[in-house]
């Protein structure tokens, strides 16, 4: 059992933790892709445009990755969990 799952709120906490983690992952994975596919569009000149418009939807999903982890936070508050969470979120 990790660490960070406090069971003193029960199952709603670790429901929420779990869905914020996935959406987390989703959305480091889409980073990823955005990126790789944008450098590979770099190669061709033709092309350069849509690797550019890549790299900026990346960078705005590089955003979206604190959002994420302060919602999550303000939710599992909302219910009664915890306010002192760590960095470790995920």
């Amino acid at each position: 059992m990790s660490e960070d799952i406090r069971l003193h709120i029960g199952h709603e906490e670790i429901v929420l933790r779990r869905r914020y983690e996935l959406l987390s992952i989703t959305n480091d994975i889409a980073i990823a892709v955005f990126f790789i596919v944008g450098s590979v569009l770099f190669f061709h000149e033709s092309t350069t445009t849509a690797g550019t418009w890549l790299f900026l939807i990346g960078s705005v999903e590089l955003l979206v990755r604190p959002m994420i982890r302060l919602a999550r936070r303000v939710h599992i508050q909302r219910i009664g969990g915890p306010g002192s969470e760590t960095a470790r979120d995920f």
